[in-house]
């Protein structure tokens, strides 16, 4: 089977990667570091990556993780492309948001603050 050349732009790193496995698992076989790695399932988000040039098939990826803007610039799951050519990708995991502390000014019946809405 072909292997592509990947290279990751952030680091200079280049790997081959075959086209019957994912970006994520043909960095982890071919080469340290690059790519985050997490549930290695597509619940987690930390291997995202900006696809800058070359193409690639991919399996479904949870709207939690990849929303339709990221779709459109070109942002996957490594775990979740396979490349059908040669790739050049830059690492762009998943930033914490913030969850912004509760209000001590507003208060319950019990004088408890309340929760904000966090989903």
């Amino acid at each position: 089977m072909a292997a592509h050349l990947v290279t990751l732009v952030d680091s200079g790193l280049q790997f081959r990667c075959r086209a019957d496995e994912n970006l994520l698992v043909g960095m982890h076989y071919n080469g340290p570091g690059g790519i985050q790695i997490g549930c290695r399932g597509g619940g987690c988000g930390v291997c995202r990556v900006q696809v800058l040039s070359g193409t690639y098939t991919a399996k479904k990826m949870s709207k939690s993780q990849i929303s339709e803007a990221d779709l459109a610039d070109q942002i996957v799951l490594s775990c979740r492309i396979f490349p059908t050519s040669d790739l050049s990708v830059r690492a762009c995991p998943r930033v914490p948001t913030e969850v912004a502390a509760p209000s001590t000014t507003t208060t319950s019946s019990s004088d408890e603050p309340i929760a904000g809405d966090h989903s």
